[in-house]
């Protein structure tokens, strides 16, 4: 070995404390249950019969009205005394994280290595699969050398999802040699790991790791079946446990943290694909080893692998530990959301011990029951699932309730029951009125009275913000009618507000009066349905107002189109900025702030 068998870069690094790292939360409630699947805590008793919705008055003393169904603060258990939140010194994230630098040569690699030390990474995984010239002495020499950061050196074969297809003993050759010149890990497939540690048995520099992985593909096996495999990688001498699957369903994520917060050796357990996101950015608060993160978007060793940038500006990384209370974005699609953006920054400002997630969610009610644990503190809901949020929860808000949908969910953590809330009422109708007000066509509106009382309002779309902005306009006297692609639909809610109701197609021929306000609350139009509008553009100039719930992109077709109409046009992000600080409060039980939203909110 010609390599000194201690090697400098293998220390603590910055964030990584001497303290001893506090245990990730217990998953007693993922235990393994014959037969039964699991859960962290089983909920059946849905929204009963009794409980059907009744139109209520709507009203917006948000705050007073909330106080009523008594969600108490979010505590966290220090390993002392429970703090509040808002005063949480939070512990550093031990969880490393490791860059895959996928490069084609040995200069453009030694380059990467550079980059992920500016982005902060931890180590960087040296993908030499990816190599199209490789000189195994002189090349591992020079990337060992070179390389500022901790190095994991990977030779994954085509049978285990890489790209090498050489002769399997040179392969395994070269990671013996990697060792020898001074590399901090190696990772060896299961499938050679027990042959290859018997070479080398004797033979290990002092701080030199053996990283044993498997990957599957194709989905996320039982717990029982993930707990047969941890132990069969352990027995081949591992020192550390690689478990990489593929998630069909959001809710596979939960068998891999049964994993690694009941490890007794490290070990990496990841879910790949968008469903498996969470494993990525929760990994430390639930024990896992690391993660990676990648130099730039789409260069990825794996799917769904975010960016380093993301890790640490978008989720705050080194904020999350085993006390870190969970919060998500509850969509499909849901990768074009805002609101891990703003949620995360603001939970910063002000010390709030939580992270804010992108939830790929199929089922809701099946998300729910598996993440039922008080881990998973509060959610916002979007599109398609604000109506089935109301059926889950144990308890609705009146709002919510008269409206028939739910965008905010908080777990009350004395009890664990879900109480629903719903924001896209006020955050619409206050972002409409205002645009009203700063127009011309308001003057006259006496300042004690909404500028909506009298208008025609058409609603395009019935589902959850449909619902809440009809509602809430006819609240505030104005006449809704509701423009569905499905006319019974449309119906149906017509007839609980006593309003109109009318199909989509019917709409670029409806002009009873000029002066109308128009509010778009469908996808129509979203990234990257960038050309998809709702209304002919000839129809447009019958609207004094046009609203338009998307907000990705801010400017859509339709209020483009409707602005050379010469109409006002309120975009999206004024609503989602006013729901987004409601829901703050209610997550947090802090005032929100509001600022920052704006502020945010600005650059997109």
């Amino acid at each position: 070995m010609s390599a000194s068998s201690t090697n400098p870069r293998l220390t603590n690094p910055p964030h990584v404390h001497s303290t001893p790292r506090p245990s990730p939360p217990s998953i007693a409630n993922l235990r393994l249950l014959p037969a039964a699947g699991f859960s962290l805590r089983v909920k059946s008793n849905f929204f009963s019969a009794e409980s059907r919705i009744v139109p209520v008055p709507v009203q917006f003393s948000d705050r007073q009205r909330r106080q009523s169904m008594k969600p108490i603060n979010v505590y966290v258990a220090s390993n002392t005394t429970d703090m509040e939140i808002g005063n949480q010194e939070i512990s550093k994230n031990p969880s490393l994280i490791c860059a895959p630098v996928m490069a084609d040569s040995i200069d453009k690699m030694v380059t990467e290595t550079c980059k992920a030390q500016e982005l902060c990474a931890d180590l960087v995984e040296i993908r030499l699969d990816s190599l199209k010239d490789f000189d195994p002495l002189e090349d591992l020499k020079t990337i060992i050398n070179k390389s500022p950061l901790p190095t994991l050196f990977t030779y994954r074969p085509k049978w285990e999802g890489g790209q090498y297809e050489g002769d399997e003993n040179e392969r395994l050759d070269v990671l013996r040699l990697a060792m020898e010149l001074g590399a901090d890990y190696i990772d060896v497939e299961l499938q050679v790991a027990s042959e290859f540690i018997k070479s080398i048995e004797g033979k290990k520099p002092e701080n030199f790791r053996v990283i044993v992985s498997s990957h599957n593909y194709q989905n996320t096996p039982s717990v029982e079946d993930l707990s047969d495999l941890a132990v069969r990688i352990q027995q081949t001498g591992a020192d550390i446990v690689k478990i990489a699957t593929t998630a069909v369903d959001i809710t596979d994520v939960a068998r891999m943290f049964h994993i690694t917060s009941n490890a007794r050796v490290p070990t990496i357990g990841l879910v790949m694909g968008e469903r498996g996101l969470m494993s990525r950015i929760l990994c430390s608060k639930f024990g896992g080893y690391l993660t990676f993160g990648t130099l730039e978007s789409g260069k990825v060793s794996a799917p769904g692998q975010p960016t380093i940038k993301d890790l640490l500006d978008l989720y705050n990384f080194r904020r999350i530990g085993p006390d870190t209370k969970v919060y998500g974005i509850i969509g499909k699609p849901v990768s074009h959301s805002k609101s891990p953006i703003v949620h995360n920054q603001a939970f910063k400002s002000v010390d709030f011990n939580g992270v804010y997630v992108h939830l790929l969610v199929d089922d809701l009610a099946s998300f729910l029951k598996t993440y039922s644990s008080s881990d998973f503190a509060g959610f916002s809901c979007t599109i398609p699932h604000k109506e089935a949020a109301l059926k889950c929860c144990d308890e609705v808000d009146p709002l919510a309730k008269s409206i028939g949908a739910v965008n905010t969910i908080l777990r009350r953590q004395s009890d664990g029951k879900l109480l629903g809330y719903n924001t896209d009422c006020i955050g619409s109708i206050s972002a409409i009125e205002d645009g009203l007000r700063s127009s011309n066509d308001s003057s006259s509106v006496p300042s004690s009275s909404s500028p909506l009382a009298g208008k025609t309002v058409v609603v395009i779309g019935a589902g959850g913000a449909g619902k809440a902005l009809a509602y809430g306009a006819k609240e505030k006297g104005a006449n809704v009618v509701i423009a569905n692609r499905t006319y019974e639909r449309a119906l149906e809610l017509a007839e609980a507000i006593d309003g109109r109701a009318l199909s989509l197609a019917d709409l670029d021929n409806f002009h009873p009066e000029d002066g109308m306000v128009l509010a778009n609350t469908t996808s129509m139009g979203m990234q990257p349905n960038v050309d998809e509008t709702p209304i002919s553009k000839h129809a447009l100039k019958h609207y004094a107002l046009v609203f338009d719930a998307v907000y990705t992109p801010r400017i859509t077709r339709l209020l483009r189109e409707a602005e050379e109409c010469g109409a006002v046009t309120v975009s999206g992000s004024e609503m989602f900025v006013r729901q987004a600080y409601e829901q703050f409060e209610i997550f947090t039980g802090l005032p929100a702030p509001k600022e920052l939203y704006w502020q945010i909110m600005s650059k997109y």
